[in-house]
């Protein structure tokens, strides 16, 4: 008859539950690496969209007819993008600290005088953009996150 002491029970369910604990510190650490990794990736294709405005529209002086008419498409896709951007964060798949900041640079953006152009042209033309439109209509105040009946 073969009887283990207590004492070997009790080391061995302290040694499972520390693996236990291990093992999920690790699946944490590895969603909010990947979490990181997903929210690099929507800045560096904001960095890259941003690249192709005129940095007059950015500085946030007034652009030529010229100018405005050859940087429409990429307005309208920082708009597309912007809209993503509070829809992602509407599903929680954007953490609250990057939202803020991204949620301020939407604002900022939105208030210069071309992007504000272009933003108005294409809320005249489309019904898209709604998740943007609620966010700009609510003055960027309320976290898309919480929102209720949306």
């Amino acid at each position: 008859m073969n009887i283990t002491p207590e004492w070997v029970s009790a080391v061995a369910s302290t040694v499972a539950a520390v693996g236990v604990i291990f093992a999920f510190s690790q699946l944490r650490v590895s969603k909010n690496i990947a979490q990181l990794q997903f929210e690099d990736g929507l800045a560096k294709e904001y960095r890259e969209l941003a690249s192709r405005i005129p940095t007059k529209a950015l500085l946030g002086q007034p652009l030529s007819e010229d100018e405005y008419e050859k940087s429409f498409d990429e307005f309208y896709r920082y708009v597309d993008l912007s809209n993503e951007q509070v829809s992602l964060r509407k599903r929680g798949r954007i953490g609250e600290g990057v939202w803020q900041y991204w949620c301020l640079g939407i604002q900022a953006n939105l208030a210069l005088p071309s992007f504000k152009r272009a933003w108005s042209e294409i809320q005249g033309q489309c019904e898209s953009f709604q998740e943007l439109r609620r966010l700009e209509a609510e003055g960027f105040k309320h976290d898309p996150n919480f929102w209720q009946g949306a």
